[in-house]
């Protein structure tokens, strides 16, 4: 039986990448797409998960909008990295759906309640919405079978010089999550940034029909950002390393540890702070991914985006 899991998003190109490769797979069942603000506004954001499953012929997963802002800062968008809407590059026809009557708060817990199974949950934006979820459906814990995010990072920031963005667009929301008890997987930049995709793949992408061209659009632009900030002539695909961890288990080599999200410090709010080395006696809450194959999971996200066609 395929897994059934919740994308919670900001697209963004990894992200739509990543919902892209969920329903491209049959390891896994995608009950719905919950949107939040993050790397552009929350309007943005919606309008674009409708616009990729749109793409990829599935308009009837739902897309349930929700928080607008972080539980308790202002928003602060990455559209020096995304663009204006979030998804510049391709040009995308306005959806022809609507999103779900519901809030993504309000959707997440009916479909927890009403699915037989538990559900496997995948946040790649700011963790406000599943923080929400947490606080005001405490009894829909049960039903989550793990939490598998893409934030965070042992070393490394891309946000500020020790955070990744996830986490530092709502640090407070990322303290609840980290401090449920939940099972959850932290795919954060130590590995997402071993999974690098740039045009060299683009003719075998737009073999794919109508979403391979698309997606090679969005890398063409998202590796832009990368070239003038890095010197990189590929982009990391963050998000789908999350949703590959889910359709491939062992994907990412992870360890239990404990981490702690810092809320304070001007210097490293933002900053998921990782018992790398158990020099506390923290208990562990997090599986925290530390190495993988980036080259070998690309190459089955690009087979699995094809397949679309």
């Amino acid at each position: 039986m395929p897994t059934p899991i919740i994308i919670d998003s900001d697209p963004g190109h990894d992200d739509a990448i990543a919902i892209l490769l969920a329903i491209a797979s049959p390891e896994v069942e995608l009950l719905g797409v919950t949107t939040v603000g993050g790397n552009t506004s929350l309007e943005n954001t919606t309008t674009n998960a409708l616009k990729i499953l749109e793409l990829a012929n599935r308009p009837d997963i739902p897309v349930a909008a929700g928080a607008g802002h972080p539980l308790v800062r202002d928003l602060e968008v990455a559209d020096h990295v995304h663009g204006r809407t979030g998804l510049d590059g391709p040009k995308l026809p306005e959806p022809e759906q609507r999103p779900h009557h519901l809030h993504a708060i309000d959707f997440m817990a009916a479909t927890l309640e009403e699915h037989a199974a538990p559900v496997t949950l995948i946040p790649v934006g700011p963790l406000t919405n599943i923080a929400l979820l947490l606080r005001r459906y405490p009894n829909v814990v049960e039903q989550i079978e793990r939490v598998v995010l893409m934030g965070g990072a042992v070393g490394l920031g891309n946000r500020t010089p020790s955070a990744e963005f996830n986490i530092w667009a709502d640090p407070e929301a990322a303290a609840v999550v980290f401090g449920s008890g939940l099972d959850i997987t932290m795919v954060g930049l130590d590995v997402t940034h071993l999974a690098l995709l740039g045009p060299e793949r683009n003719e075998e992408l737009r073999g794919g029909g109508r979403a391979g061209q698309v997606v090679a659009e969005l890398i063409e632009f998202f590796v832009g950002f990368h070239r003038d900030t890095y010197g990189l002539e590929q982009a990391p695909i963050h998000d789908a390393v999350a949703v590959g961890e889910v359709i491939w288990p062992g994907l990412v080599e992870t360890e239990h540890l404990a981490v702690d999200i810092e809320t304070s410090s001007p210097m490293t709010v933002g900053r998921t702070v990782v018992d790398r080395w158990k020099v506390t006696d923290t208990v562990p809450n997090a599986h925290v991914a530390l190495n993988m194959d980036g080259p070998a999971f690309i190459d089955r996200l690009v087979t699995r985006i094809v397949s679309l066609a």
